[in-house]
Formats: C-alpha cells, structure tokens, sequence
C-alpha cells in the first residue's frame, strides 16, 4: 500500500477532501437520532466553525502568502491583499447570483437570495451551504499544491492540519442542512442525502486548485489568498450573524474562541 505522503499531490488533495466530505456527511447523519437540534448547541457548532475559518485563514493561508511574495522579491503585500479582496467579491457575486436560503432562516424560508426563483427550501439551503464549500475544498487542495510545488514552508504537516480543521468545521454544516429539512418533512434519508450533498463540491474544488497552482506556481500567493478571502467573507456574511440570532450570545462566542484555538494550536504544531 502507498503511503499518503508518497501520493501525488492531486491524489492527495482529492484524499483530504473526500475526508472533509465525509466529515459533512457524520454532520448530516445526525439527523438519523434527531428531528430537531437544541439552539444553543447549534450556535456553538457554528461559533465552533467560524472560529476555525478565521484562524485557517491567516495561518494556513494569508501567512503563507506573504511569505511567498516577500520570497518573490514581490511587495509582500500586493499579492495577498488582490486575492484576498479577489476571494470576497467572487463570493459576493456568487451570493448575488445563486439562489439560496442561509441555514438560521430555514424555518421561515424569508431573506432568500440570489436570482428570484421557485426552487424549494431544501434546494435552496443546500446551494447555500454548497456555496460556502468551495473555498474550502480550494484552501485544501491549494495547501497540497503548494506542497508539491516545493515552496518553502510548505509541508504535509500544515496541508493535513488545514483538512483536520476544515474537516471539524464541516460538522455542523451537515447537520445545519440535514436536520431543518427532516423538520420540514422529509424523511431521514433525503435529509441526508441533501445534507451530505452541499459537501461534495469540497473534491471538485480541491482536486482544481492543487492543478492550478501547480501547474501556475506564480499563481499560489494570490490563491492562497483568494481562499482565504472567501472563507472570511462566508464567516461575516453567514456563520457569524446565524450563530447571533438568538438572545443568548454566550455559545456562539465561545464556540468561536475554541474554534480559533484548535485550528490555532493544529496548524503551529503539525506545520
């Protein structure tokens, strides 16, 4: 049997976001043992997740870009702050575009978003968290790029920490989606399979930017970047405000601090 360090990088990045996959899909089995999930405990996950993405987002990503581009002979930060704004606008348009209804409001079905459309709730909440899922399955595969394009301060260490820690954030999503629908109706299994459904973007979008960046090494400052603006823009937009809507805060912001802290301590001691 091939040792995973000795696969190639796509082959690696499609492994480590077959896992976060996976990991979507424990979250969404949850529905299988509950037709409803308590507030506070959801607004913790999501704190939890949030915390994780923001803390991804600097040590896994932005870090690393700014090193790349000093290496460069670039100014360090030129390249990172025209992916990072890059990454915010490309989910600002898509969040303008794709018709979708955010987790916290699924009972009600209001703020929907997007181009106006009659597609059903449960449609519209998987696009929602699918949407989310790409700069992840991307931050992944860009993190194995960048392994197997030899750039300093690269290694397998951080690239798994980064899929660990994207991997504990995919929890609850799955079961943001699984568990509102199997309120609205649906049986257990369709429940699942919608939930487990918004993550499998995660390979796709990780298996592409592991060929991106190495086929275009110039290019991985500016992805790194891109993922990680796109990651801060989901956590803004959407974790942040859904884990704040009920009275009781408490939760979430300590979901968020221990979030943070795990992908904090992951990335300074794998990588």
């Amino acid at each position: 049997m091939i040792a995973f360090s000795e696969m190639s990088h796509l082959t690696q990045a499609l492994l480590a976001t077959l896992f976060t996959w996976f990991v979507t899909a424990l979250g969404a089995g949850l529905v299988f043992f509950f037709k409803s999930i308590n507030r506070r405990a959801l607004d913790s996950m999501l704190g939890f997740a949030a915390g994780v993405m923001i803390a991804a987002s600097y040590w896994s990503l932005l870090a690393p870009a700014i090193e790349l581009s000093a290496d460069a002979g670039q100014p360090p930060w030129l390249a990172p702050l025209i992916g990072f704004l890059a990454g915010g606008a490309f989910l600002w348009l898509a969040d303008k575009l794709l018709p979708h209804l955010h987790p916290g409001f699924a009972e009600t079905g209001q703020h929907r978003e997007g181009i106006a459309t009659h597609w059903r709730r449960s449609v519209l909440l998987v696009m929602a968290v699918t949407l989310h899922n790409i700069p992840e399955g991307l931050a992944v595969g860009v993190a194995f790029g960048a392994l197997a394009a030899g750039v300093p301060g690269a290694s397998l260490g951080a690239a798994i920490a980064l899929t660990i820690g994207i991997g504990l954030q995919n929890f609850p999503e799955g079961t943001a989606v699984s568990v509102p629908l199997r309120r609205e109706g649906l049986s257990r299994w369709r429940a699942f399979l919608y939930g487990q459904g918004s993550g499998m973007v995660e390979p796709l979008a990780g298996v592409a930017g592991a060929a991106a960046v190495t086929l275009v090494r110039p290019l991985l400052p500016y992805a790194l970047a891109f993922a990680a603006g796109a990651m801060i823009y989901v956590v803004v937009e959407e974790l942040i405000p859904e884990a704040q809507q009920s009275r009781d805060s408490d939760m979430a912001t300590i979901g968020a601090m221990l979030g943070f802290a795990v992908m904090m301590t992951l990335d300074v001691a794998l990588g």
